[in-house]
């Protein structure tokens, strides 16, 4: 069921009445729709958590003495989900560095202080202490840009090695405004895509929706909410009560 770019938008000018095109490059109409694909393709991947855009990921160290425990969300991660770092000088042992809040890293940090290296933000370039004795148990983030760990081993790493991480989390996948491109999305999820465009482009080039459009779109929504993983999941109940 993959489709490419082109394909997609020679079936909303089939639909719309529009004049046929070989490429998208032949009318403007054409270059039109496939803007309006690539917007309602980001929409639905920023709304929702899409499986296939999960992965492992290694984080981007800053490779700065004088942030020795400092890196840089990969580009074009929507949201990382876990983080492990290799504590074996020479071996393979990873260990599960969790989040805290940014206020509670300060506060815990503040503890350790007189025994702690003095480094400075990134952002706003305050003091902050992290240890240089330990492999890192912890990190938080102040910018929602850079990630700190609250210490490293200085006798194994003179920084936190970015070939030591290894992070699981979503990211943001490209779109790119080519005849044979192909959006990553699954196959049962295309079709919502096709629709919600095909919906779009009435309203914007016809001067009105067309219901059955409309209701194609109502539809596939709903179902892809619940069927988004290859995987069946167990349904999630809420919980009341206390823990």
């Amino acid at each position: 069921m993959k489709r490419t770019l082109l394909e997609m938008v020679q079936s909303i000018l089939s639909d719309m009445d529009s004049e046929d095109v070989n490429t998208i490059s032949d009318t403007i109409e054409a270059q039109q729709i496939a803007s309006v694909i690539e917007d309602a393709y980001y929409n639905i991947v920023s709304a929702r958590e899409i499986p296939e855009h999960r992965q492992l990921l290694k984080l981007t160290s800053l490779s700065d003495s004088t942030r020795p425990t400092h890196f840089k969300y990969p580009t074009n991660v929507k949201q990382i989900e876990s983080i492990h770092y290799n504590t074996s000088a020479s071996g393979s042992s990873y260990k599960s560095i969790y989040y805290i809040e940014p206020l509670e890293f300060i506060l815990k940090m503040d503890e350790h202080s007189p025994n702690s290296l003095k480094i400075a933000d990134k952002q706003g370039n305050t003091d902050l202490f992290v240890l240089n004795d330990l492999q890192p148990t912890y990190y938080t983030s102040f910018d929602d840009e850079h990630i700190v760990m609250n210490s490293y081993d200085s006798t194994v790493d003179s920084v936190l090695a970015a070939d030591k991480t290894r992070a699981y989390g979503s990211v943001y996948p490209t779109f790119s405004i080519t005849d044979t491109f192909e959006p990553d999305l699954d196959d049962n999820m295309l079709p919502y895509l096709l629709a919600e465009a095909k919906s779009t482009c009435f309203s914007l080039f016809k001067s009105g929706s067309d219901p059955k459009v409309e209701q194609s779109a109502r539809r596939l929504k709903s179902y892809v909410q619940n069927d988004m993983y290859n995987t069946k999941k167990a349904n999630k109940r809420p919980v009341y009560g206390r823990t």
